[in-house]
């Protein structure tokens, strides 16, 4: 797929790819901005850690996939930042 607005590819990066296995890795969201959510359609993981709620995203490829900039953007309309 070719950069533009809603697919980049950042082949120079030293951590790229950072999910094995993935032909194309979309990098516009490399910092998922559904992190602080509780409820996101990828597939974090929870854990708790000196009695707080965690989440783990690191097996989560849900933002890298092209096909998901358009959810990813109905996403971030909504307000749904919480606390954990």
């Amino acid at each position: 797929m070719e950069n533009s607005y809603r697919f980049f590819a950042n082949k120079a990066c030293q951590y790229y790819p950072c999910h094995e296995g993935m032909e194309e890795l979309n990098c516009l969201f490399c910092f998922c901005p559904m992190y602080g959510r509780t409820s996101c359609p990828g597939n974090p993981a929870f854990f708790e850690k000196n009695g707080k709620k965690c989440k783990d995203c690191s097996d989560c490829t849900f933002p890298h996939r092209a096909e998901n900039y358009d959810v990813i953007m109905e996403e971030l309309g909504k307000c749904a930042f919480v606390d954990f």
